[in-house]
């Protein structure tokens, strides 16, 4: 059962509330679960709204009572069982009342994760040109998502900038909730990305919220590396994932 990426896009995307169940592994020792619907599907992705942030390239676990017509395995099960490949991520339009929602979309990849998922959850990937025997999506590791995303100043895509700017820190809990914070400072900072300095027990993978009440302005951040110092004090190392920080507004 193979499909050519052509043949896939022209598979209609079905319109079906179907109540999903949604797995995600930040890092080894933090994981969630959170209950949602199914916005469209098809037998090669689907999409659906969560309140947790996640990112392009990580992977999810659907759990779902599919329709078996659109099942590339386990047609007899009751529930549909698969792994997901997250290929979008689109902040929901805030309503009146209760929190951020994010769009995400997926890409089905099989019964089973990576070897390397196993090893760091944190990983990210990308399609591969082949597919899996059921007609999934195969998997390839994004380039350099195995190492501490710390790159030298010429390769990052903007010049960090040392700038000590006093922020709030915030973990969420599997629940969503915030678990812990601290008041820090950055140690550098550009649009996308920072280090700052931490006393937290944040691993790689996490996600947390930085925000600034001098700048007005709090986004989330993937936490790519944490490591100490030459000095001994320990910095995360973040990339910002839902928006840029506003330096035209540090002039």
């Amino acid at each position: 059962m193979t499909y050519d990426g052509k043949t896939r896009r022209k598979r209609e995307r079905l319109e079906i509330s179907l109540p999903v169940r949604v797995h995600g592994r930040d890092s080894v020792d933090h994981e969630w679960t959170e209950m949602s619907r199914l916005l469209d599907v098809t037998p090669f992705g689907a999409g659906f709204t969560l309140t947790r942030l996640t990112e392009r390239g990580r992977l999810l676990h659907l759990t779902l009572a599919m329709p078996r017509q659109l099942r590339c395995f386990d047609h007899i099960e009751p529930q549909y069982r698969v792994w997901s490949l997250v290929r979008y991520v689109r902040p929901v339009i805030k309503q009146e009342s209760g929190g951020p929602r994010y769009e995400i979309g997926v890409a089905f990849t099989g019964k089973r994760p990576p070897a390397s998922f196993e090893v760091d959850p944190s990983t990210r990937y990308e399609v591969a040109q082949t597919v899996t025997e059921s007609g999934l999506w195969e998997l390839t590791e994004e380039p350099g998502s195995d190492e501490p995303r710390i790159p030298p100043a010429k390769a990052r895509p903007e010049t960090r900038h040392h700038l000590p700017v006093e922020v709030l820190v915030e973990i969420f809990d599997d629940m969503g909730q915030v678990t812990a914070s601290e008041t820090t400072v950055t140690e550098n900072l550009s649009r996308r990305g920072a280090a700052v300095f931490t006393t937290l027990d944040a691993a790689r993978g996490r996600f947390v919220r930085v925000t600034s009440s001098q700048y007005k302005i709090s986004v989330i951040a993937a936490i790519r590396a944490r490591r100490s110092g030459a000095d001994g004090v320990t910095r995360l190392h973040l990339e910002f994932v839902d928006n840029i920080w506003p330096l035209e507004k540090m002039g």
